[in-house]
């Protein structure tokens, strides 16, 4: 009995050091400025968490249930690099008990396959370049974290998506802590309003912009026949600023990306949207003399909506081509 009383006297005193990880949500502290943000409400949902890269025609995904928090930040990040903004939040996640699941590039996550699989906030709230992006995956018990980073030509874009037990309280103005200093209780970000769409097609110097900016410009003025991928005959306006950005700079590469809404099949829906997205293709070689090795498509089908499909004008919204800078 002597001798074991040391030892109990020993664990009495560790175990109120040991951490309460359950106690503790995850609310991110930023290694860089934020510029913006944006948040959908939180709800009780489910969450398919990626715990690997995309393989054999599908994404490996583990379904958590709880309080869903999804959230986008802009980053005033300068040159630095997606793994300068990842690392930080990384180590967060680890100081709080979580497992690493998945960490990932781009091309190793399973580039765009893998993009389209996960859930993505709408632009501009959350943008992902789909040459350059990192993906990270964490649990802890039945709580989970996504997150994805990428950036544009002017800014870091970083989403989060927790699964928990209660909802994250609303971020606050603030300050992130400065050198030296304790990080706060929990991260001071002020939330952007909600993501709204325009109701008129952008001008043309707005269009522009988007694409000087690394961001998806929708051409919503093509016109496809009914179920088909044929492009009506008709002057498109939308395809005559998307060869005149590219004619400005022959470094530069588009990635053209089909959207469907959500009638039909999947598998359907994404053969028709990346066959919408290659007449697009062809009628910028052959109308405006684009050089076919400069631009690219693909097929998102109703993956990626920027509307609801509940009703008929959402549906229309979804339906569309948009035209993705790329890296060179």
């Amino acid at each position: 009995m002597t001798l074991r009383l040391p030892l109990l006297a020993l664990i009495c005193a560790l175990v109120p050091a040991l951490p309460l990880y359950a106690a503790d949500p995850f609310q991110p502290v930023f290694p860089f400025p934020v510029s913006g943000a944006t948040a959908q409400p939180s709800v009780y949902d489910s969450y398919d968490l990626p715990i690997a890269p995309w393989r054999d025609d599908a994404l490996p995904v583990a379904r958590f249930e709880g309080q869903v928090d999804r959230r986008a930040w802009q980053l005033e990040t300068g040159g630095a690099s997606l793994l300068e903004v990842l690392a930080p939040l990384r180590d967060q996640l680890e100081a709080l008990g979580y497992e690493i699941v998945l960490d990932c590039e781009a091309r190793s996550c399973g580039g765009f396959d893998f993009r389209f699989a996960t859930e993505v906030l709408p632009e501009p709230g959350m943008h992902v370049d789909l040459n350059e992006f990192r993906f990270l995956s964490a649990r802890r018990g039945g709580e989970a974290v996504g997150l994805m980073i990428s950036r544009s030509a002017s800014a870091g874009f970083v989403q989060i998506i927790t699964v928990g037990q209660e909802a994250l309280p609303a971020p606050v103005p603030g300050q992130r802590p400065g050198a030296g200093e304790d990080p706060p209780a929990t991260a001071l970000i002020p939330l952007a309003k909600p993501v709204t769409l325009p109701s008129e097609p952008l001008a043309a110097g707005d269009a522009l912009a988007l694409l000087d900016a690394g961001l998806p410009f929708a051409l919503d003025d093509l016109v496809f026949e009914t179920g088909s991928a044929a492009l009506s005959h008709r002057d498109y306006p939308s395809l005559a600023l998307v060869a005149e950005w590219l004619r400005a700079d022959e470094a530069r590469r588009l990635i053209l990306v089909g959207h469907t809404d959500l009638s039909g099949s999947l598998d359907a829906n994404i053969a028709l949207s990346k066959r919408r997205a290659e007449a697009v293709r062809a009628a910028l070689i052959a109308d405006f003399g684009i050089s076919a090795a400069r631009i690219s498509a693909e097929g998102a089908g109703p993956l990626a909506p920027r509307a609801t499909n509940a009703s008929d004008e959402g549906r229309q919204k979804n339906r569309r081509v948009e035209a993705i800078p790329a890296s060179t």
